[in-house]
C-alpha cells in the first residue's frame, strides 16, 4: 500500500464501481482557490495581530530592557579566581608513537616555562612518544619530560612555546584547613577550561593510585591528600585545585569511582583527590634539577601481616634488611623491633599505607613526633626525615 494511504475501517465498503468519477477540474480549481483564500485570511489576521496599534484598552506587553553596566566579578569570586588561572591552565594529549592507544590530562605553568601535570598523564611518551600542550588561548605546540615520579605521581614537561602564557601562583597546602572554598580547572572528558567549585572535604586521606602489588609497569603512587567535593573528572588529572585567592594547593590526582568494571568509570561523585601542592614544589624542584625525585624516609619496614592497631614494625628482618635501619632516624629516636607505630603529628594511623603516604609528603630535614608502643606502654619520639634517591623511572 502506497505511502500515507491507511487501510479502509472494517466493514468499509469496496472499491468505487467502474465507471464512478472523482470531481472535475472546476471543482479542484474551485477548492484550490478556497484554501488560498483561508491562507490569505488567516494571514491577514495574523498581520492585524502584530501591527495594529496598542491602545489603553490593549497595552503591548514587555519584559524590560536588558540590563546594562558593569560586569565585573569580585577577585575572590569563583568568576574572579576563574578568570586569573585560566590562563596559567593547559590541557595535554599523550600518545605512545606505536598505537592508538592515548592518554590525556591537564597541567599548569610555573617559573622559567615548565609545566606541571601528573605522571599517569605523560608516562605513555616515555615510551617513544609526543605530548602535544594546548594552552587556554588555543594555541598548540610539542613538549618533552623533564622528569617524572610515580611515586608521588608527579611529573614536569617543557613545552616548546608558551606564548605569553602566566605562570600560575603556587600557595601553602599546610595552611588549608576543613570546609575551606576550592576550585577544580583542567580539562575533563577533553573539556577544555572547565571549572568546578567544592570545598576541602578532608585532609591527609591515603591514596594509592597505581598497581599496589608491584606487577604493573611502575611503582604505586602513595598520597596524602587533600579531598574534595569539587567535581572532578578523567581529564581533570594534572589540573590545579586553587584557594579563592586563586593560588594552588593541590594537583588533582585521582577520584574515587562507583565503576562495575576495570574499563569503565562512573564519574564524579563527590570524591576528589590531590597532591599537597607544597609535595608538589619540592618534587617539581628535584625534577627540574636532576630529573628524578628523592624518597623521603624514616629507615623502618613494616610488618606486612599485622592487623592491629597502629603500624608495626617488622620483628624479623626481611628482604635482607633489618626491621630498623642501623643509623637511620628511627634508630636515632630510639624505635626498635616489633614497636607499634600509632600516631604521626597526631594523626592516628590506620595502616601503613597511610604511614608511607603521610612520611613521602613530608620534606626531607622536618621534624615529625612519632607515638608509639612497647611492651604495652606509649611513648613518643622525634624523627627528622631523611631522603634517598628515587628510582629513575625506565623507559624514560
Amino acid at each position: 500500500m502506497g505511502a500515507g494511504w491507511a487501510p479502509p475501517p472494517p466493514g468499509g465498503h469496496g472499491p468505487p464501481a467502474t465507471g464512478r468519477r472523482g470531481p472535475g477540474l472546476g471543482a479542484l480549481v474551485t477548492i484550490a482557490v478556497a484554501i488560498a483564500v483561508v491562507a490569505s485570511m488567516l494571514g491577514s489576521v495574523g498581520t492585524y495581530l502584530l501591527t495594529k496599534p496598542s491602545s489603553s484598552n490593549d497595552p503591548s506587553y514587555s519584559l524590560g530592557p536588558v540590563p546594562t553596566g558593569a560586569t565585573n566579578r569580585a577577585p575572590d569570586s569563583v568568576a574572579g579566581v576563574a578568570a586569573r588561572v585560566l590562563p596559567s591552565v593547559v590541557s595535554l594529549e599523550v600518545g605512545n608513537g606505536s598505537s592508538t592507544e592515548g592518554a590525556s590530562g591537564s597541567g599548569f605553568l610555573i617559573k622559567n616555562g615548565y609545566v606541571v601535570t601528573n605522571n599517569h598523564v605523560v608516562s605513555l611518551a616515555a615510551r617513544g612518544g609526543e605530548i602535544r600542550i594546548m594552552f587556554n588561548n588555543r594555541k598548540t605546540t610539542s613538549a618533552r619530560i623533564v622528569g617524572r615520579d610515580p611515586g608521588s605521581d608527579l611529573a614536569v614537561v617543557k613545552p616548546e612555546e608558551t606564548f605569553g602564557t602566566p605562570e600560575i601562583t603556587l600557595g601553602n597546602s599546610d595552611q588549608v584547613v576543613v570546609g575551606d572554598p576550592v576550585i577544580a580547572i583542567g580539562s575533563p572528558l577533553g573539556l577544555t577550561g572547565t571549572v568546578t567549585t567544592g570545598i576541602v572535604s578532608s585532609l591527609n586521606r591515603p591514596v594509592i593510585a597505581g598497581d599496589e602489588t608491584g606487577a604493573g609497569n611502575e611503582e604505586p603512587a602513595y598520597i596524602s591528600a587533600i579531598q574534595t567535593d569539587a567535581a572532578i573528572n578523567p581529564g581533570n588529572s594534572g589540573g590545579p585545585l586553587v584557594n579563592s585567592r586563586g593560588e594552588v594547593v593541590g594537583v588533582n590526582s585521582a577520584i574515587a569511582t562507583l565503576s562495575r568494571s576495570v574499563n569503565s568509570q562512573s564519574g564524579s561523585i563527590g570524591l576528589g583527590f590531590a597532591i599537597p601542592v607544597n609535595q608538589t614544589r619540592r618534587v617539581a624542584e628535584e625534577l627540574i634539577s636532576t630529573g628524578r625525585a628523592k624518597r623521603p624516609k624514616i629507615g623502618i619496614v613494616l610488618d606486612k601481616d599485622y592487623r592491629g592497631q597502629g603500624v608495626k614494625i617488622a620483628s624479623e628482618p626481611a628482604a635482607g634488611r633489618q626491621p630498623v635501619d642501623a643509623g637511620g632516624p628511627a634508630d636515632k629516636a630510639g624505635l626498635k623491633a616489633g614497636d607499634i607505630i600509632l600516631e604521626i603529628d597526631g594523626l592516628t594511623l590506620q595502616d601503613g599505607n597511610e604511614l608511607i603516604a603521610l612520611i613521602r609528603s613530608k620534606t626531607p630535614g622536618s621534624k615529625i613526633t612519632i607515638k608509639y608502643q612497647r611492651d604495652g606502654q606509649e611513648r613518643t619520639a622525634t624523627l627528622v626525615v631523611v631522603a634517598e634517591d628515587g628510582p629513575t623511572p625506565s623507559p624514560s
